[in-house]
């Protein structure tokens, strides 16, 4: 029992070290939007994940500088992206996303920042354990940790694909619908048209005949 609540009490240490921000944003065309982070111990290690869910064909530039104005990476035209990376200083770092080449478009932008502190603690030894059993319980908790956040990942992933694909259905049923409207109206105005013309020979044989 020692052991369990010794546990529990590791795994909330370990989710006290991240600290992380999970945001929808709706990034208007031609706008430049930053969203910032600080770091205060030096080494930390800063994730940044993004997708774009929705809107024109799905992309967007990014760039994140850190202190000082130092360009840390920086793209552009990309659908998603997932990196980790380490905090050379401590300070503010600065996240952002950029629709100038977007007129009309505007895009959904799921993105996630976190920092992560990577000491690890020990396990308190209690009466009645050996170090090889805590050794063993940290080891399956971390583990447990880092397969919780594959987890994560992959569902950012499908919804992304899914969140795609549901605008790309979206998109084709409007097309369908707008060939439909340009196609009756071409069936109607040839109906019109037809009748016109019989019309017209009928007066013309008429005149003819008088």
């Amino acid at each position: 029992m020692r052991l369990l609540f010794s546990a529990y009490g590791l795994l909330a240490y370990a989710v006290s070290l991240v600290s992380a921000t999970a945001l929808t944003y709706k990034l208007a065309p031609n706008e430049h939007a930053c969203f910032y982070t600080l770091v205060e111990q030096k080494g930390a290690k800063l994730a940044f994940y993004f997708a774009v869910q929705s809107g024109g064909s799905f992309d967007v530039d990014y760039n994140v500088v850190g202190p000082n104005n130092k360009v840390i990476m920086e793209n552009s035209k990309e659908r998603q992206g997932d990196f980790v990376f380490t905090a050379q200083e401590t300070g503010e770092y600065r996240f952002c996303f950029n629709n100038e080449m977007s007129t009309f478009a505007e895009k959904m932008v799921d993105f996630e920042i976190a920092v992560e502190n990577e000491a690890r603690t020990q396990l308190p030894s209690k009466q009645g354990t050996s170090p090889e059993q805590t050794s063993a319980l940290e080891e399956s908790i971390f583990k447990l940790s880092g397969q919780l956040s594959t987890i994560n990942r992959n569902q950012k992933y499908f919804r992304t694909r899914e969140n795609r694909n549901f605008s790309t259905v979206r998109s084709t049923e409007k097309r369908i619908f707008n060939f439909s409207v340009v196609e009756s109206g071409l069936m109607v105005c040839m109906a019109g048209l037809q009748v016109f013309i019989v019309r017209f020979f009928f007066q013309g044989a008429r005149k003819g005949y008088v």
